[in-house]
């Protein structure tokens, strides 16, 4: 029962925080119109089409993991039970920022608008500043020696290059708590 409250939680929040964020905002920047590609070059439209095609994905399986995994999900009302150390987690601390600024700076470029691009800016200094000033105390509160471990691990914006593999244990930990 927990995990189904946690993936129609996790539903929710999608559809509002990063559905206007990512989808809605933009497009009252833009209502998605093509402008020519900035400064007159079109691979800067490429560039925006692939950084959409990623961040999608990464975006939901950040998602989802928060919710099957975790237990909870990314609102800090309804936070996960379980540290997620898992999939994208292993390369990059925050997956769905990071998803959430590609959607915007691709649209940005893939539309050639520079407002879009602008407030992607902002959106992540937002995210940074949240970041730090909320959710890594906070979850150093909630998890301990673990979250140290993977902090001290793995970049909070910069993918690795190779999953860090001390999410093992972590995980084998999690299993172990949501069967019994």
């Amino acid at each position: 029962m927990r995990r189904i409250a946690a993936i129609l939680g996790s539903g929710v929040f999608l559809v509002i925080a990063p559905g206007t964020l990512a989808v809605y905002v933009p497009w009252t920047l833009s209502r998605w119109h093509m402008a020519p590609p900035l400064l007159g070059f079109f691979p800067f439209r490429v560039i925006g089409g692939l950084l959409i095609a990623l961040g999608l994905p990464v975006l939901l399986d950040s998602f989802a993991r928060f919710a099957i995994q975790g237990l909870g999900t990314p609102a800090p009302i309804a936070p996960p039970q379980h540290l997620v150390v898992t999939g994208l987690y292993r390369y990059v601390r925050n997956p769905m920022y990071v998803a959430v600024t590609s959607l915007i700076f691709g649209q940005g470029l893939l539309f050639g608008n520079v407002s879009i691009l602008e407030y992607g800016l902002v959106v992540w200094l937002g995210f940074h500043i949240f970041v730090l000033a909320y959710e890594e105390p906070t979850l150093r509160g909630k998890f301990g020696d673990d979250y140290k471990a993977f902090c001290a691990n793995v970049r909070r914006w910069w993918p690795r290059v190779k999953p860090w593999r001390g999410t093992e244990n972590i995980a084998k930990q999690q299993e172990h708590r949501t069967d019994a």
